[in-house]
């Protein structure tokens, strides 16, 4: 494969990002793009691949994109609620897929989506923000190793001016984006969360505040892991302080503070000693996600993430529902 020939579906500010620094990629060709009119997958191209060649082609109907160009892989970034359908059309016209997150907004979609998955062979990565960090790679190691005893609790929050700066957007619409601030951009820690712990979700309890809106801004929710973890996470999308977000993992023998937007930063604490530098190296680092995917499909590196992730996503995010719904603590349903 001389150059992955790739389809961008959705032409929103996300996917501006990626198409950026994808198209600067030498083993990338993005061939196409889709989005509900072809003025605006037109728009996109001008604003964000004007110097492409050849241009690539402006669609407004995947199915047709997808057969008259055949690309190698599709980058998706749309609405919640629309990654199933189009997920499932990509891996059966035979493409890798890089979903953004939210993988897909039900657990029995996650689940059909990973047996496609499964059956296709196809690399398939969701759009997490962390995982490609040295930071978190880290952090997955030491918990993994015991290097600073057993994981016990988990704690983050994290705060955005997330109600007004949605306002009258698809976000704040159940319809197309599943749910609110904790699907959205609470759930970066939540991804950060799951993907470090590695378990699936014993036992949740939410509460919520839909603060006036459709859907949930702010939200307090208590979890336990099948592996006894115990997690604490607050999701606040009413603040406009700036710079919050912290997670902290905490050992029986240590703690680490962590940025869990990014990875950007780290702590790390073993016993009551604070280790000034720990020994991350930037081999740990696997770049950016959508390079990842990249580098995944030329067989250069593997998937930081895949649809194991989403699923243990889905699940706690239809957990955190219920309970808020019921008033209750959920057990996932498998």
């Amino acid at each position: 494969m001389s150059q992955i020939r790739l389809a961008m579906i959705g032409c929103g500010g996300n996917s501006g990002g990626h198409a950026q620094g994808l198209k600067r990629h030498p083993d990338v060709q993005i061939v196409a793009t889709c989005d509900v009119n072809t003025q605006i997958a037109d728009g996109y191209i001008d604003r964000n691949l004007p110097e492409v060649e050849p241009r690539p082609g402006a669609y407004d109907d995947i199915g047709k994109m997808l057969a008259d160009v055949k690309p190698d892989a599709v980058l998706i970034s749309t609405p919640h609620t629309l990654h199933f359908e189009q997920g499932m059309m990509a891996l059966d016209a035979g493409c890798h897929v890089f979903m953004e997150k939210p993988m897909v907004t039900a657990a029995e979609d996650a689940y059909t989506i990973a047996e496609k998955v499964k059956q296709t062979g196809k690399v398939f990565v969701v759009g997490y923000n962390t995982p490609c960090s040295a930071n978190f790679y880290y952090l997955r190691e030491q918990i993994r190793n015991r290097t600073l005893g057993k994981l016990e609790l988990v704690m983050g929050y994290i705060n955005q001016d997330w109600l007004r700066g949605t306002m009258g957007a698809w976000r704040q619409n159940p319809r197309l984006s599943g749910g609110g601030q904790a699907y959205d951009s609470g759930a970066h820690l939540l991804n950060s969360l799951c993907w470090s712990v590695e378990s699936n979700i014993d036992q949740v309890f939410a509460l919520i505040d839909n603060c006036g809106a459709q859907v949930d801004i702010n939200s307090s929710i208590n979890i336990r892991f099948e592996n006894n973890v115990m997690a604490s996470i607050v999701i606040s999308g009413n603040c406009p302080a700036p710079g919050g977000t912290f997670m902290v993992f905490i050992f029986d023998n240590g703690r680490i503070e962590i940025d869990g937007w990014g990875g950007g930063w780290i702590r790390v604490f073993e016993g009551n000693k604070h280790i000034e530098e720990p020994a991350i190296t930037q081999e740990m680092s696997a770049g950016r996600s959508d390079y990842n995917f990249i580098d995944a499909i030329l067989g250069r590196a593997e998937p930081r993430t895949n649809a194991e992730n989403g699923i243990i996503q889905c699940e706690l995010m239809d957990a955190i529902y219920e309970s808020a719904r019921t008033g209750m603590p959920t057990t996932p349903k498998r």
